[in-house]
């Protein structure tokens, strides 16, 4: 089977590699495709990749993987690299990390949150990238009909929505952020996620999960009741296990963001540098310094790779006394979305049954929301694809703030298609982190100045 994947210079792509090489089994990934607009940066994954291939040959015992790897190409050409795809795997970023610094900057400099896929800032980065998704999804119609896309390009949900409007259900949203979340407290109860339903629901970056259940019984509550399991996971540091117990439920950990935003908004701007910013000169180095050094480019990976993930939302593990609390050592070795994936494809290609936590659309899995509305829920996923299961409603609180954001990526998807400035005003204004219109305006304005090339087009 043919995979391409859309951004294949970026650094996470040995993650999704990684997986591909542990994958023995018949109907398997024989082909990888790397598209990207930068030369240098295919050049470089490349080599990583290579790197990373015998490395795993080494680590078998020096008999060779259990199955040949796949081989890998690399082109700028997105045609050549679409055509006869089996699956895509789209992780584009539009922009790349300076449009990455401009979201953050852009808001914190109008005293708003500044972050990549969370308020003001996913605005900006999902205007700028519907237009590239709806013309790579239309390529995808014309060369490659029956292949399925995987999106991780975010913001995942809206653009997964966009490009569902071309390719249909064939568009699958994945994150790692609720099986990550759902896993932890799992753990937390001493059990294997495995043997536990799921009950998870909303969109990517904003979902609850509302019960962990075990022959019918939901496990949740003794978690929310047992102060030392419930401070010792991930969410219990981020949210405190006090305001835990009121929700009744477990958010996802990019709701820190809208539950604590003043706070957000001050250890960003405490900062030296945003995520964009730092991301921006730790891969200028990385990229460079494997050009320079092509032997150690798996080393390079290896060690930047850990440095990123023990640093991720850094700014929301802050202390009372200045210091960060450290990220357990799972998360570290992280990744996690390549899981999802590989998953997904093998649920899909060889009918390997999955149970996954999705971006589909919901046909109305989260009560309150349009049929066709994509939504981030646990799924059933065979050889026909994903269907979403049964999740119980979400209360009004977290519906109202579903509904809402749901309602702005809607126009960023209109804003986006019709070139529209005021839809764009309004995307802004009524975004819940948000809060002026006359700001809203400002916001559109300053992405104008910073970044002509993407939003020069609003008329």
């Amino acid at each position: 089977m043919k995979l391409v994947i859309l951004g294949g210079g970026g650094f996470r792509v040995p993650l999704v590699h990684g997986a591909l090489l542990r994958d023995t089994a018949d109907r398997r990934v024989t082909e990888v495709v790397l598209h990207d607009t930068d030369v240098a940066r295919l050049d470089v994954m490349r080599r990583v990749l290579a790197a990373q291939a015998a490395q795993a040959a080494q680590t078998a015992g020096g008999q060779g993987l259990p199955a040949a790897p796949p081989t890998v190409t690399a082109t700028t050409d997105l045609d050549a690299a679409l055509a006869g795809a089996d699956f895509v795997f789209s992780a584009m970023r539009v922009g790349g990390l300076e449009g990455r610094t401009a979201d953050e900057r852009i808001a914190l400099d109008l005293g708003l949150l500044g972050q990549e896929t969370t308020g003001p800032g996913g605005v900006g980065y999902g205007l700028r990238t519907v237009p590239v998704a709806l013309d790579v999804a239309t390529r995808i119609r014309d060369l490659a009909p029956d292949a399925w896309v995987i999106n991780f390009t975010n913001p995942a949900g809206l653009v997964t929505q966009a490009m569902q409007s071309v390719l249909g259900d064939h568009v699958v949203g994945i994150c790692d952020s609720p099986l990550g979340l759902a896993k932890r407290a799992a753990g937390a109860l001493g059990h294997d996620l495995d043997d536990l339903e799921i009950d998870y629901a909303g969109l990517n970056h904003l979902g609850w999960l509302t019960a962990l259940r075990r022959d019918g019984r939901d496990l949740l509550p003794d978690l929310l009741a047992d102060e030392t399991a419930l401070a010792a996971i991930e969410e219990g540091h981020l949210f405190g296990p006090d305001w835990l117990r009121t929700l009744g439920s477990l958010p996802n950990e990019y709701l820190y963001y809208y539950y604590f935003t003043r706070d957000a908004i001050g250890q960003i701007t405490a900062a030296p540098q945003t995520r964009g910013e730092y991301l921006l000169d730790q891969q200028a180095a990385f990229y460079a310094g494997v050009a320079g050094a092509p032997d150690e480019a798996w080393q390079r990976w290896d060690a930047v790779r850990r440095e990123r993930n023990a640093t991720y939302m850094q700014e929301t593990r802050e202390t009372d006394d200045g210091e960060a609390h450290e990220r357990a050592e799972a998360d570290v070795e992280g990744g996690g979305y390549e899981g999802v994936a590989l998953a997904l494809m093998a649920a899909i290609a060889r009918d390997e049954p999955a149970r996954l936590i999705l971006n589909v659309r919901g046909g109305g899995a989260v009560a309150g929301l349009p049929d066709d509305a994509v939504v981030e829920v646990p799924c059933r996923v065979d050889a026909r694809g994903p269907v979403p299961v049964a999740v119980s409603p979400l209360p009004g609180h977290a519906l109202g703030l579903v509904q809402q954001v749901k309602a702005v990526d809607e126009l960023v998807i209109r804003a986006a298609v019709e070139q529209s400035r005021s839809l764009a005003v309004e995307a802004f204004a009524l975004h819940p982190l948000v809060d002026s219109v006359t700001v809203a305006r400002q916001l559109v304005t300053a992405y104008e100045r910073r970044l002509p090339d993407f939003y020069a087009s609003l008329g």
